[in-house]
């Protein structure tokens, strides 16, 4: 997206990166910062997914995995790992690769963060009707 494109441009450019990606959990996120804080919502939209998410280097797949070690490596973030393991499975990881990820990451970021970022990806394993795993 280039430089010159206005405010407007750069929030709807996002907007269909975000729904392509998060589909209708990214919508409620931003929704729910209406009433308190719509920059912030706008700011998701456009800088977040607009700007970054969409920059070449990266596959989208690449980017979630990215995502689901970062948000368990930071901790508390249970609802941003409930929008983005349903991303994971959006752009094309399996629930597999998702409980791989979480799993890597309980070397580098401690066993708890791993169970509380493996039970948010239960939660939306359970909700999309995958559960239970290998079978």
């Amino acid at each position: 997206m280039s430089q010159s494109t206005t405010r407007e441009e750069r929030f709807a450019h996002g907007l269909e990166v975000l729904k392509r990606v998060d589909g209708e959990a990214g919508q409620r996120v931003v929704d729910s910062l209406a009433d308190v804080n719509p920059e912030l919502g706008h700011q998701i939209v456009a800088w977040a997914f607009g700007e970054i998410y969409d920059r070449p280097g990266l596959a989208p797949r690449d980017r979630q995995l990215v995502t689901l070690g970062m948000l368990t490596a930071l901790g508390g973030c249970e609802p941003q790992l409930d929008v983005h393991v349903n991303a994971a499975l959006n752009v094309g990881l399996t629930p597999e690769q998702i409980i791989e990820a979480l799993t890597h990451s309980a070397v580098y970021c401690g066993i708890p963060k791993a169970l509380n970022a493996t039970f948010a990806a239960k939660k939306v394993f359970a909700e999309r009707g995958l559960l239970p795993l290998g079978q």
